[in-house]
């Protein structure tokens, strides 16, 4: 055997091995129980970078394991490849979009292979295929014909840039996350799921998925957002041709007394009509529209409103009006499009009270003595109880909101009713590189379902990304078709589906690839739910809530019997990494660096902070390289080590050269063949006390502690002396790191003479015996204070701890030629001797 590894030629050969084997394509025939690992598809950018390193390491590490517990395992691969980034390399680089995503993906899966994942690419899929989207147009015509899909015409953010709408999340202090450009308000005719009929079982779902973190399940809650509140009507004190009262609805109807206003959108009808006669009022309006309607952008826009000059009486006080605003921060698509504002309570209204010297009143007071203090900038929004509010005063907040239900109920101005937060999920977007909605508009019919038997609707290939827009909108010959009903002239639709349908459903593909249809039901239910979830917390909500809402709606229409996608959940950290900048505020790369100067001009280099890697810092570090130097196993161990895997990893060059050295201590050990006998029962305890830990370890994604005892029982293997034991020892070392450092293992294992590959070995057993202590260490204490600790075999007679606590040095010193009056032995535990 070769004293020093060799890495580069061992990963191929292994690799290759393994190919040649299939040794990781999943049987669906098998008998085996099954077992589904995942960890969430990467969109195809080009390159992966060390946080697709460590996420899939992670992944693999439990998929190798699981296979060697004797499971079946589903570990698939695929690539998340519709979307903007490649509309805009097409426009920048004059490529089509097809063409540049498939060469990304075949370079990035060439750098996965590399790292020696055990992945089933025999299951590969990409969403930009026609075989794949086809499939999900076919959902999306079941979803149609189930109620779940509907059109309306509705408030968006437009990115007038990319010429697209994008989600609230897509919208960064008002502007498009890709562009850069201001988001305006636009109202467009489209395309909606009715996520909101599952908002309460989505809810209550969460409670029944214990193996998610809890910081996840309480994003989605919060999302989702149940609330109990009123839904009610001011009366305008003069009621004009467009309306005789606004209707509103409070989650804090306890407030009441602390009104100050009525808001409206712009777009509410009564803001229209007053505008069609009010020039001043329709600029205004406009104004509104040029905002987008993230809620992140709106609370934190400058407050601004227009006095309409009406008023609305108070429904419990005839003789109290309030005036009426059109505001920017009430958009019509939320609630009723009216708010009643009640600055004391909430900070988005005080802001606006204060702008326009609307009274400010407290009506919730943590206290007693507190029900004077007045409200300076910032809005209370604690618990309490009611104060200036006359019948309500003393109080509780619960208490007072039912109070104020019921008084509404009783006298017809209202009703208690619950409300969610979560809005249905729009999914048209104005771009090319997505999958067609299979729609047809004709005018006589409408929107008509595209036969199934067209399906898939596919892109033209023939687009030009000159002007901005959807091409598909300019295509001289796509998008004009016959009606399948009339067959007069007709149109398809032109907007594409929001990529995140083409990852809410992806996993169960993996499951089940049929040609003709989806997936096949009872195939997709061998494997699911997904047993393992790996991907960061910042797909907690979109894409995860997603993700179940669709599995619930495959359920409700009879294709799937789940309604859970994924049982087990866990977000990985980030990999951060120290950043650099240059004299004149440049960033700088690590490879720019050398000895706190830049390596090309010799200027000093000022030390950032640690952040996450990102290119926008310069601060990443290109994964191949570093295989190239070390080796896929040195990369794979050192992103298992260190830190827990929740918590972000720092890179550093001595991390992954200490990952290198553990790498050659596990060769040097495996060289050792040198016969022996013997046994060495301190060994022997300890391999089978790593062997359970590490297993617990995997299991529970603890793979810092795993690596941390196999560190430990490479130590002590190192230190023992020749046995069969310590070659026992060795060989079970190799499995218990081969899911870890496979190729070594692969390497070693053959190098020592076994037969078959490693990864086809069982995970080692576990002698019972040996983890139960047969050592205890004995406090010995005189007069009650610890004086020395000894070491006895367990279950020791009482006389005989007693004698050698008596023969202690460090006893017989504090007793200084005393005898006790008292011995008290615990056994197992302690020895008091009582001078």
């Amino acid at each position: 055997m070769e004293k020093r590894y060799n890495p580069l030629a061992a990963d191929a050969r292994w690799q290759r091995a393994w190919d040649e084997a299939h040794s990781f394509r999943a049987n669906d025939e098998s008998p085996r129980p099954k077992s589904y690992v995942l960890e969430m598809f990467p969109y195809p950018s080009g390159r992966i970078h060390m946080g697709h390193v460590r996420n899939y390491t992670m992944g693999d590490v439990l998929a190798r394991f699981r296979r060697m517990r004797g499971f079946e395992v589903l570990h698939p691969m695929g690539w998340d490849a519709f979307g903007m980034p490649a509309e805009n390399a097409a426009m920048e680089r004059k490529v089509h979009p097809g063409e540049w995503t498939r060469q990304n993906i075949a370079s990035m899966k060439a750098q996965l292979r590399r790292l020696g994942f055990a992945l089933d690419w025999s299951r590969e899929i990409a969403t930009c295929e026609p075989d794949y989207y086809g499939q999900e147009q076919a959902l999306f015509l079941d979803m149609l014909e189930a109620g779940l899909v509907y059109r309306k015409e509705s408030e968006v953010n437009w990115d007038p840039v990319d010429h697209t709408v994008l989600a609230n999340e897509q919208v960064i202090d008002g502007r498009g996350w890709r562009s850069g450009a201001p988001v305006e308000r636009r109202k467009l005719n489209q395309w909606f799921l009715r996520i909101t009929d599952f908002a309460e079982e989505l809810l209550d779902g969460l409670e029944t998925l214990s193996h998610w973190p809890d910081k996840v399940k309480l994003m989605q809650a919060n999302w989702i957002g149940r609330s109990r509140g009123l839904r009610f009507r001011f009366r305008l004190a003069t009621p004009v041709p467009a309306a005789e009262a606004i209707e509103v609805y409070s989650t804090r109807p306890d407030t009441i007394y602390g009104a100050s206003f009525v808001a409206i959108a712009a777009d509410h009808p009564l803001a229209l009509a007053l505008a069609a006669e009010d020039a001043a009022l329709a600029a205004f309006a406009e104004e509104c529209r040029q905002t987008g309607t993230a809620t992140a952008e709106i609370e934190t826009a400058e407050k601004k409103g227009y006095d309409t000059g009406l008023s609305v009486v108070h429904p419990l006080d005839p003789s109290w009006t309030l005036p009426v605003f059109v505001a920017n921060f009430v958009l019509m698509g939320y609630g009723t499009g009216a708010v009643m504002g009640v600055p004391g309570h909430d900070q988005r209204d005080l802001d606006f009270a204060r702008k326009y010297a609307l009274p400010v009143t407290r009506v919730v007071a943590a206290s007693p003595a507190e029900a004077d203090a007045p409200i300076l900038d910032e809005a209370y929004t604690g618990p309490g109880t009611l104060v200036h509010s006359r019948a309500l005063d003393g109080l509780g907040i619960d208490e007072a909101k039912a109070m104020v239900i019921g008084w509404a109920e009783a006298q017809g101005w209202g009703a208690g009713t619950t409300v969610w937060r979560l809005r249905d999920w729009g999914v048209s977007r104005q771009r090319y590189w997505g999958t067609p909605i299979p729609i047809i508009h004709c005018e006589t019919h409408g929107p008509v379902p595209v036969p199934r038997e067209s399906l898939p609707i596919r892109l033209p290939e023939d687009v030009s990304f000159d002007v901005p827009g959807n091409p598909l909108d300019r295509h001289p010959s796509w998008k004009h078709v016959p009606c399948p009903i009339c067959g007069a002239p007709a149109r398809r639709e032109t907007d594409t589906l929001d990529t995140f349908a083409d990852s809410s459903w992806y996993f169960i593909r993996f499951a089940s690839q049929p040609e003709d249809r989806p997936f096949d039901p009872a195939r997709a239910a061998q494997w699911l739910p997904v047993g393992q979830y790996i991907g960061g917390v910042e797909h907690a909500i979109l894409h995860l809530l997603y993700a179940r809402f669709w599995t619930r709606a495959l359920k409700r229409i009879g294709k799937l019997d789940i309604a859970e996608p994924f049982t087990g959940l866990f977000t990985q950290g980030m990999v951060t990494h120290e950043t650099y900048k240059a004299p004149d505020g440049r960033w700088l790369a690590p490879d720019e660096i050398r000895d706190g100067q830049v390596i090309a001009t010799g200027e000093p280099v000022t030390l950032g902070r640690v952040e996450k890697m990102s290119k926008s810092k310069r601060n990443t570090v290109d994964p191949a390289p570093i295989v190239d130097q070390y080796g896929a196993d040195a990369v794979r161990w050192f992103m298992l080590s260190d830190s827990p895997p929740e918590r972000d990893l720092e890179w550093s060059e001595a991390g992954i050269e200490g990952a290198w050295r553990f790498v050659q201590r596990v060769w040097r050990l495996a060289t050792d063949r040198a016969p022996a006998t013997g046994a060495d029962a301190a060994l022997d305890r300890r391999l089978h006390r790593t062997i359970a830990g590490v297993a617990d370890d995997i299991d529970s994604l603890s793979f810092n502690k795993a690596v941390a005892k196999l560190y430990e029982l490479v130590s002590a293997i190192e230190k023992a002396e020749a046995s069969a034991s310590r070659t026992t020892a060795i060989d079970t070392l190799l499995r218990l790191v081969a899911p870890m450092i496979p190729h070594l293992a692969e390497e070693a294992w053959a190098a020592r003479g076994h037969q078959g590959l490693i990864v086809d070995a069982p995970w080692p057993e576990v002698d019972a015996a040996l983890l139960v202590d047969e050592e205890v260490t004995i406090a010995v204490q005189v007069n009650g204070k610890l004086r020395d600790t000894l070491t006895a075999p367990k279950g020791a007679d009482k006389a005989a701890l007693e004698a050698m606590a008596r023969a202690s040095e460090k006893i017989l010193a504090c007793l200084d030629g005393k005898e006790p009056r008292k011995v008290i032995v615990v056994p197992d535990r302690l020895v008091n001797l009582v001078a």
